[in-house]
Protein backbone atom coordinates (compact mmCIF):
# COMPACT_ATOMS: atom_id res chain seq x y z
CA UNK A 1 0.00 0.00 0.00
CA UNK A 2 1.61 3.13 -1.21
CA UNK A 3 0.62 5.99 1.23
CA UNK A 4 -1.80 9.00 -0.26
CA UNK A 5 0.08 11.83 0.26
CA UNK A 6 1.19 15.27 -1.26
CA UNK A 7 5.13 16.85 0.14
CA UNK A 8 7.39 19.34 -1.05
CA UNK A 9 11.16 18.62 -0.46
CA UNK A 10 13.85 20.84 -0.89
CA UNK A 11 17.72 20.59 -1.00
CA UNK A 12 19.68 23.73 -1.96
CA UNK A 13 17.83 25.64 -5.00
CA UNK A 14 15.75 22.51 -5.96
CA UNK A 15 12.16 21.87 -5.66
CA UNK A 16 11.20 18.64 -5.38
CA UNK A 17 7.12 18.36 -6.29
CA UNK A 18 5.78 15.18 -5.72
CA UNK A 19 2.26 13.12 -5.41
CA UNK A 20 1.01 9.76 -5.89
CA UNK A 21 -1.36 9.10 -8.98
CA UNK A 22 -2.55 5.55 -7.66
CA UNK A 23 -1.74 3.88 -4.97
CA UNK A 24 1.02 1.52 -6.99
CA UNK A 25 2.29 4.65 -9.11
CA UNK A 26 4.64 7.48 -7.33
CA UNK A 27 5.69 10.31 -9.32
CA UNK A 28 8.13 12.92 -8.94
CA UNK A 29 8.89 15.86 -10.90
CA UNK A 30 12.18 17.33 -10.57
CA UNK A 31 12.47 20.75 -12.21
CA UNK A 32 16.38 22.30 -11.33
CA UNK A 33 17.58 25.76 -11.26
CA UNK A 34 19.17 24.61 -15.14
CA UNK A 35 15.73 23.56 -16.38
CA UNK A 36 16.73 20.34 -16.65
CA UNK A 37 13.74 18.19 -15.50
CA UNK A 38 13.35 14.63 -14.29
CA UNK A 39 10.38 12.21 -13.21
CA UNK A 40 10.36 9.57 -10.66
CA UNK A 41 8.25 6.68 -11.03
CA UNK A 42 8.48 3.54 -8.62
CA UNK A 43 6.09 0.54 -9.02
CA UNK A 44 6.38 -2.48 -6.86
CA UNK A 45 4.15 -5.86 -8.47
CA UNK A 46 6.51 -8.56 -9.20
CA UNK A 47 4.98 -9.92 -12.66
CA UNK A 48 4.23 -6.16 -13.89
CA UNK A 49 7.68 -4.53 -14.15
CA UNK A 50 8.08 -4.75 -17.89
CA UNK A 51 4.59 -3.62 -18.35
CA UNK A 52 4.83 -1.00 -16.17
CA UNK A 53 8.02 0.05 -18.18
CA UNK A 54 6.43 0.06 -21.39
CA UNK A 55 3.91 2.70 -20.07
CA UNK A 56 6.15 5.32 -18.69
CA UNK A 57 7.85 5.27 -22.14
CA UNK A 58 4.90 5.75 -23.87
CA UNK A 59 3.43 8.08 -21.10
CA UNK A 60 6.59 10.28 -21.71
CA UNK A 61 7.27 9.04 -25.17
CA UNK A 62 8.40 13.35 -25.52
CA UNK A 63 10.97 12.78 -22.97
CA UNK A 64 14.80 12.42 -24.20
CA UNK A 65 15.39 9.61 -21.62
CA UNK A 66 13.64 6.90 -19.54
CA UNK A 67 15.62 5.16 -17.40
CA UNK A 68 14.82 2.46 -15.48
CA UNK A 69 16.34 -0.64 -12.42
CA UNK A 70 14.43 -3.11 -11.18
CA UNK A 71 15.35 -5.73 -8.37
CA UNK A 72 13.16 -8.66 -8.20
CA UNK A 73 12.98 -12.42 -5.96
CA UNK A 74 14.96 -11.13 -3.50
CA UNK A 75 17.67 -9.83 -5.39
CA UNK A 76 18.21 -12.82 -7.44
CA UNK A 77 17.06 -11.10 -10.79
CA UNK A 78 18.12 -7.20 -11.38
CA UNK A 79 18.08 -5.40 -14.68
CA UNK A 80 18.35 -1.97 -15.80
CA UNK A 81 18.44 0.39 -18.61
CA UNK A 82 20.62 3.80 -19.32
CA UNK A 83 18.32 4.58 -22.45
CA UNK A 84 21.05 6.06 -24.43
CA UNK A 85 22.68 7.62 -21.52
CA UNK A 86 26.16 6.88 -21.57
CA UNK A 87 26.92 3.70 -20.43
CA UNK A 88 26.93 3.29 -16.28
CA UNK A 89 25.70 6.83 -15.69
CA UNK A 90 21.87 6.36 -15.46
CA UNK A 91 20.44 2.59 -15.23
CA UNK A 92 23.43 1.47 -12.83
CA UNK A 93 23.04 4.13 -10.43
CA UNK A 94 19.07 3.70 -10.00
CA UNK A 95 20.13 -0.17 -9.70
CA UNK A 96 22.93 0.25 -7.09
CA UNK A 97 20.36 2.80 -4.91
CA UNK A 98 17.55 0.12 -4.95
CA UNK A 99 20.13 -2.43 -3.82
CA UNK A 100 21.24 0.19 -1.03
CA UNK A 101 17.88 0.24 0.01
CA UNK A 102 17.25 -2.95 1.21
CA UNK A 103 14.26 -3.38 -1.10
CA UNK A 104 12.95 -6.03 -2.94
CA UNK A 105 10.23 -6.40 -5.81
CA UNK A 106 10.27 -3.14 -6.69
CA UNK A 107 11.17 -1.14 -10.18
CA UNK A 108 12.25 2.88 -10.74
CA UNK A 109 11.80 4.64 -13.89
CA UNK A 110 13.34 8.15 -13.98
CA UNK A 111 12.40 9.83 -16.85
CA UNK A 112 14.79 13.44 -17.96
CA UNK A 113 14.00 16.20 -20.25
CA UNK A 114 17.41 17.61 -21.39
CA UNK A 115 17.35 21.13 -21.01
CA UNK A 116 20.49 22.07 -23.10
CA UNK A 117 23.10 22.14 -20.79
CA UNK A 118 25.69 19.05 -20.28
CA UNK A 119 25.88 17.36 -16.55
CA UNK A 120 28.82 15.11 -17.51
CA UNK A 121 29.24 11.51 -16.00
CA UNK A 122 29.16 12.27 -12.46
CA UNK A 123 26.40 14.89 -12.85
CA UNK A 124 24.10 12.23 -14.65
CA UNK A 125 25.13 9.67 -11.55
CA UNK A 126 23.72 11.48 -8.63
CA UNK A 127 21.16 12.87 -10.35
CA UNK A 128 19.97 9.77 -11.45
CA UNK A 129 20.50 8.11 -7.88
CA UNK A 130 18.99 10.90 -6.15
CA UNK A 131 15.85 10.64 -8.12
CA UNK A 132 15.91 7.16 -7.33
CA UNK A 133 16.42 7.66 -3.76
CA UNK A 134 13.80 10.10 -2.94
CA UNK A 135 10.99 7.99 -4.90
CA UNK A 136 11.96 5.17 -2.43
CA UNK A 137 12.63 7.27 0.29
CA UNK A 138 8.91 8.34 0.03
CA UNK A 139 7.43 5.20 -0.61
CA UNK A 140 5.80 2.91 2.23
CA UNK A 141 7.80 -0.04 3.01
CA UNK A 142 5.82 -3.77 2.45
CA UNK A 143 6.84 -6.62 4.04
CA UNK A 144 5.77 -9.92 2.54
CA UNK A 145 4.72 -12.84 4.35
CA UNK A 146 4.08 -16.46 3.86
CA UNK A 147 0.19 -16.65 3.77
CA UNK A 148 -1.58 -20.26 3.82
CA UNK A 149 -4.65 -20.32 0.86
CA UNK A 150 -7.49 -21.87 2.48
CA UNK A 151 -10.85 -23.23 0.66
CA UNK A 152 -13.94 -23.23 3.06
CA UNK A 153 -17.79 -24.34 1.99
CA UNK A 154 -20.54 -23.91 4.31
CA UNK A 155 -24.36 -23.22 4.47
CA UNK A 156 -25.85 -19.80 4.54
CA UNK A 157 -26.23 -19.88 8.64
CA UNK A 158 -22.41 -20.93 9.03
CA UNK A 159 -21.54 -18.31 6.77
CA UNK A 160 -22.71 -15.87 8.96
CA UNK A 161 -21.03 -17.40 12.17
CA UNK A 162 -17.60 -17.62 9.78
CA UNK A 163 -17.57 -13.95 9.02
CA UNK A 164 -16.16 -12.46 11.87
CA UNK A 165 -13.98 -15.36 12.38
CA UNK A 166 -12.25 -14.43 9.21
CA UNK A 167 -11.92 -10.91 10.08
CA UNK A 168 -10.61 -11.40 13.59
CA UNK A 169 -7.92 -13.56 11.51
CA UNK A 170 -6.91 -10.79 9.12
CA UNK A 171 -7.99 -12.88 6.38
CA UNK A 172 -7.89 -12.23 2.75
CA UNK A 173 -10.83 -12.88 0.50
CA UNK A 174 -9.97 -14.55 -2.82
CA UNK A 175 -13.25 -15.32 -3.86
CA UNK A 176 -16.49 -15.61 -2.38
CA UNK A 177 -19.28 -18.32 -4.42
CA UNK A 178 -23.00 -17.99 -3.30
CA UNK A 179 -24.29 -21.21 -4.80
CA UNK A 180 -26.26 -23.36 -3.33
CA UNK A 181 -23.93 -23.32 -0.87
CA UNK A 182 -20.63 -21.09 -0.02
CA UNK A 183 -17.75 -21.28 -1.07
CA UNK A 184 -14.82 -18.96 0.19
CA UNK A 185 -11.27 -18.70 -1.00
CA UNK A 186 -9.08 -17.12 1.53
CA UNK A 187 -5.44 -16.42 2.49
CA UNK A 188 -4.47 -16.42 5.78
CA UNK A 189 -0.83 -16.00 7.45
CA UNK A 190 0.33 -19.26 8.19
CA UNK A 191 0.77 -18.90 12.22
CA UNK A 192 -2.91 -18.19 12.24
CA UNK A 193 -4.29 -21.36 10.08
CA UNK A 194 -4.69 -23.86 13.17
CA UNK A 195 -6.08 -21.75 15.56
CA UNK A 196 -8.84 -20.57 12.42
CA UNK A 197 -9.56 -24.22 12.15
CA UNK A 198 -10.59 -24.67 15.16
CA UNK A 199 -12.80 -21.55 15.61
CA UNK A 200 -14.49 -22.72 12.44
CA UNK A 201 -15.33 -26.21 13.55
CA UNK A 202 -16.14 -24.95 16.92
CA UNK A 203 -18.93 -22.02 15.35
CA UNK A 204 -20.07 -24.57 12.82
CA UNK A 205 -20.08 -27.78 14.89
CA UNK A 206 -18.31 -29.56 12.08
CA UNK A 207 -20.28 -28.76 9.09
CA UNK A 208 -18.10 -26.06 7.42
CA UNK A 209 -15.79 -28.19 5.18
CA UNK A 210 -12.61 -26.41 5.60
CA UNK A 211 -9.12 -27.08 3.19
CA UNK A 212 -5.35 -25.92 2.93
CA UNK A 213 -5.42 -25.86 -0.87
CA UNK A 214 -1.44 -23.86 -1.03
CA UNK A 215 0.76 -21.51 0.03
CA UNK A 216 1.82 -17.44 -1.61
CA UNK A 217 3.64 -14.63 -0.18
CA UNK A 218 1.74 -11.55 0.16
CA UNK A 219 0.73 -8.71 2.80
CA UNK A 220 -1.79 -6.84 4.32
Amino acid sequence: KWEQKKKTLFRGENEFNSKLQNKRDLIFLIETENQKKFGCYLFSKISKNDEFIKDKKREFSDATHNVFGYIIKNGICARYSDDGEPQGTAGMPVLDTIRKSGVSDACVVVTRYFGGILLGAGGLVRAYAHGAKIALEAAQIITYEQYAVLSIKCNYSDYQKIQPLLFKAGALIDNTDFGENVSLTIAVKNETVSGLFEKIRESTSGRAVTLNIGNRFDYR
